[in-house]
């Protein structure tokens, strides 16, 4: 599989696409004025809590107070609270020392919030959600900084391994290599990117985020609620952080600070890499280039069309996603359990890339063609599962129901992708209706007689097909009868390009006349 990044730079921000053999399969937008990104770490100040809820509403800044429930905390509470304290009265030039940080009790699962969060102290927190239509965003305390191979975890000494790594060997040997050079106070969970690399890279990427959380330190000294302390990295370089492969073989770039930028992320995390990134130097759209535009006009929208001819309908309510799936006009045999099979397969491949597309949440429920053999629903779920092993956010997909539902969650981290692919209608200008054709004679007359007494000569009129026939049909046409009127030569053509009741006038030299 190859795997394409083509990054459109514009003035009110930055739109990123993922191309897997040339198709599209995220879509990516970041405004250039956004703030509280999934990642932003602020010093927040608990404003109210809510025992019924077991949650906080804590000021981060945002118009709306950011929701923190128990369960988002952290084990490590206690201990967060007594660095953020720690954090902010530190002397000027002087950092206190985190490895010798004394870590505080694990709070109980089952705990009560307001006996954590007494006094609505001030407190280090990561955003977890974005602000979603009138929410604000979701808060954790259980801090994390994401590198390339490696997440660390303050206030734990624990290292876990990526369950995706299997090779118990492998395990081991990263496990040794981790407890060998991880500081104190740090925990760390090795990602499935780290299987195969040597002590020196997962050292680097160590290393790395341990001055990140330095930074972190540093940021929060004499800080007052509510403030950014630290900002997630931009789109392009996480997204090429957790995406970036043996099968990345393009990123295009159309500017020079963001292809520089880019570049210099590359060199620093793969070297090697280097000679895959471009930059975009052509007078066209670098979307249209790629045929980005496109794919994106075909995808989006209520009904996405399949190539066998079957389609999907995409449904959306305050709870769910719903999918339906039709059949299609093509057969590929005369037996309808095999024809269903081979259509639900093909919708599962358009479905799992629709939810990584629209970036879709929560619950989504496939309606797929029933199937009577529960060998083909279990054929079904399988082919499911394994096309939603690319999809980055966390997802669980259960069998098919006796109905001949599949129902699907999927983390929702961020508002969805909605992009309107409807354009205004150039003849009633969006309003759902257009001038009575009664009087379309009636308005070119007008016009006409305007015109030929401003002295204009050799006039042409175009209009739509269907109205060039109406003026020009017949032995006496409206035509024939307009230049015995006004003594003149009077060309009428056609246009289907323009709409039904549109027309313009020309002069002689074939120049607009703008009335």
């Amino acid at each position: 599989m190859t795997k394409e990044l083509i990054i459109n730079v514009f003035p009110q921000g930055v739109e990123i696409a993922l191309l897997e053999d040339k198709k599209l399969v995220e879509l990516h937008s970041e405004k250039a004025d956004a703030n509280f990104a999934v990642g932003d770490m602020y010093l927040g100040k608990v404003k109210k809590l809510i025992p019924g809820l077991n949650a906080a509403f804590v000021d981060v800044g945002f118009e709306k107070d950011a929701f923190l429930h128990y369960t988002d905390l952290s084990p490590y509470i206690k201990s967060v609270l007594k660095f953020t304290n720690l954090s902010i009265n530190q002397h000027a030039n002087n950092l206190f020392d985190f490895a010798k940080f004394k870590v505080e009790p694990e709070i109980i699962k089952t705990g009560k919030i307001n006996e954590v969060l007494t006094g609505k102290p001030n407190v280090l927190v990561q955003i977890l959600k974005e602000p979603i239509a009138a929410k604000g965003p979701r808060l954790t305390c259980e801090l994390s900084l994401p590198g390339r191979f490696v997440v660390v975890t303050p206030f734990s000494d624990v290292v876990a391994i990526s369950r995706k790594i299997h090779s118990s060997e492998e395990r081991k040997r990263l496990q040794k290599i981790v407890e060998a050079v991880k500081p104190k106070n740090l925990g760390v969970i090795v990602r499935t990117a780290a299987e195969g690399k040597n002590t020196a890279e997962l050292h680097d990427d160590l290393l790395a985020l341990e001055n990140t959380w330095k930074t972190i330190q540093k940021n929060m000294r004499g800080a007052v609620a509510p403030t950014r302390i630290l900002s997630e990295q931009g789109k392009t370089n996480s997204i090429l952080r957790d995406l970036l492969n043996a099968d990345f073989n393009k990123i295009v770039v159309n500017d020079k600070a963001i292809f520089a930028e880019t570049k210099a992320y590359i060199q620093r995390i793969s070297p090697d890499k280097l000679d895959i990134i471009s930059f975009h130097n052509n007078a066209s759209p670098i979307f249209d280039t790629f045929g980005i535009t496109k794919q994106v006009k075909a995808s989006f929208g209520k009904t996405v069309n399949l190539p066998s001819g079957a389609y999907l309908i995409i449904e959306h309510t305050e709870a769910l996603h719903v999918i339906d799936v039709n059949s299609g006009y093509k057969s590929v045999s005369n037996n309808q359990e095999e024809n269903a099979l081979e259509t639900n397969l093909e919708a599962a491949a358009e479905i799992a890339r629709q939810l990584r597309l629209r970036d879709l949440g929560g619950i989504i429920v496939v309606d797929f063609i029933d199937m009577k053999l529960m060998d083909n629903k279990k054929k079904l779920a399988d082919a499911m599962e394994e096309l939603m092993r690319n999809d980055r956010a966390k997802h669980a997909v259960l069998p098919i129901t006796k109905f001949g539902l599949m129902q699907i969650t999927r983390q929702r981290m961020k508002p969805e992708m909605n992009i309107n692919t409807s354009e205004v209608c150039p003849s009633c200008d969006g309003t759902g209706k257009v001038s009575s054709t009664l009087i379309f004679e009636d308005e070119i007359l007008k016009n006409l007689n305007y015109l030929i007494m401003q002295k204009h000569k050799g006039l042409k009129i175009v209009v739509h097909p269907i109205m060039n026939t109406y003026l020009t049909c017949g032995l006496l046409s409206r035509r024939l009868r307009w230049c015995f009127k006004f003594k003149q030569r009077i060309k009428i053509e056609a246009d289907s390009n323009y709409s039904l009741t549109e027309f313009r006038f020309f002069d002689n030299t074939d120049e607009e006349i703008k009335l």
